[in-house]
């Protein structure tokens, strides 16, 4: 009997789905894509996860494996014990940064766009969402009257959500003009580099094409935008969904990174956006966590002190963004991926610390390494939790 293969249950238009996804595509990893909506899924997978949450990975033996950068993690560590010698988190200092910080930023950062332009263009987008998504929740075979109660209930909460990411009527068309600019830049880089280091993807393109693909170059209005105005960035997006490099119009492109850890000035460029556009995020949620968690001298590690074990969000900041006083929930698993960061520097020989801080001294990051909160937050069954 062969045994059985990967199974990843997520669902196509899912923004962390798509970050697993394309490892496994790239990595050339044999797996099923399995719908969320899979009976099997809401009886015996959710249940034994404590929460409805995708993406999960299945492994042959039935194990369960939630969450895109654990499931990178999962395999990375298996070629690691198999010999492999090409790991998606580069080896030289400034790279290995940069790929950690760029997982941060897509698969968080990215957020404010991914939800305005798929929640906020109706006249376009609505009808293909309204397949799409019940597509891989409703139940196999459901009724068309079941397949719009879905839609709708996915809508209500989506919508619901983006309010939380900071999207609304009077932030709109700064996240557009912000996102148009990231476009800008990210299309400017590609112009010599089929991935983000060079010739093979590494972590951050992970992080980047979580948002990238499943939202903004798939929902027909933001897609349309994208190859409007940043054709790199569309291919890159058909270029981390393929199984080879398809990356002809790069010439004989070989799969190595950049040459001596460089950092061309494209990417500096890219670096200083972040740090603009997303690092006072990061200075908002360390400040209310570090409040929020010398109010709870008592709380218990192995517990995220919410009343309920399957939330993820454990409060609201309010912040300035881009000239606009915006309001965000808070999510300790954020903290986790700037907790990976910071583990990157702190792990470094003095040599390589230096080349790390002085790159993001030079693209205004350098707040990166001290912002940390009082207790780290790990993941347990699943979760995230608080530590001792």
């Amino acid at each position: 009997m062969a045994p059985r293969p990967y199974r990843l249950y997520g669902t196509p238009g899912s923004l962390y789905t798509g970050k697993a996804r394309s490892y496994l595509i790239k990595q050339g990893v044999a797996f099923e894509n399995r719908a969320a909506g899979e009976a099997r899924f809401r009886e015996e997978i959710a249940p034994k996860l404590g929460r409805w949450i995708i993406p999960v990975l299945e492994t042959p033996d039935g194990a369960l494996v939630q969450d895109g950068s654990d499931i990178i993690a999962y395999f990375e560590e298996k070629r690691a014990n198999a010999g492999n010698t090409t790991p998606v988190l580069p080896t030289t200092p400034r790279h290995r940064l940069i790929a950690q910080i760029f997982e941060l930023f897509g698969g968080e950062g990215l957020l404010r766009p991914a939800m305005h332009y798929r929640w906020n263009f109706d006249a376009t987008n609505q009808s293909f969402l309204a397949r799409d998504f019940p597509a891989a929740l409703a139940p196999t075979g459901a009724d068309e009257a079941t397949q719009a109660a879905v839609f709708a209930m996915a809508s209500t909460r989506m919508r619901k959500a983006m309010q939380s990411f900071g999207v609304s009527e009077a932030t709109a068309p700064a996240i557009e003009a912000s996102y148009e600019r990231f476009l800008d830049l990210f299309d400017a880089h590609l112009t010599t580099t089929p991935y983000l280091l060079g010739g093979r993807p590494t972590l951050g393109d992970f992080g980047l094409v979580a948002p990238l693909y499943a939202h903004l170059a798939r929902d027909p209005y933001p897609a349309a935008l994208m190859k409007a105005k940043a054709y790199r960035v569309w291919r890159w997006c058909e270029r981390m969904n393929a199984p080879d490099a398809d990356a002809g119009e790069y010439g004989d492109v070989a799969p190595a990174l950049l040459a001596q850890d460089a950092v061309p000035d494209s990417l500096r460029a890219l670096l200083a956006f972040i740090a603009e556009d997303y690092l006072p995020e990061i200075e908002a949620f360390v400040g209310f966590t570090n409040t929020w968690l010398a109010a709870r001298p008592e709380l218990e590690a192995g517990t995220n002190g919410l009343a309920r074990s399957q939330d993820r969000v454990i409060g609201q900041v309010e912040f300035n963004w881009r000239g606009h006083e915006i309001k965000v929930g808070v999510l300790p698993y954020r903290l986790l991926l700037l907790q990976k960061i910071q583990a990157v520097i702190d792990g470094a020989s003095p040599e390589d610390r230096a080349e790390m801080m002085a790159l993001l001294d030079d693209t205004g990051l350098g707040a990166l390494v001290t912002l940390r909160t009082s207790r780290r937050v790990e993941r347990h069954n699943h979760l995230e939790v608080w530590s001792a």
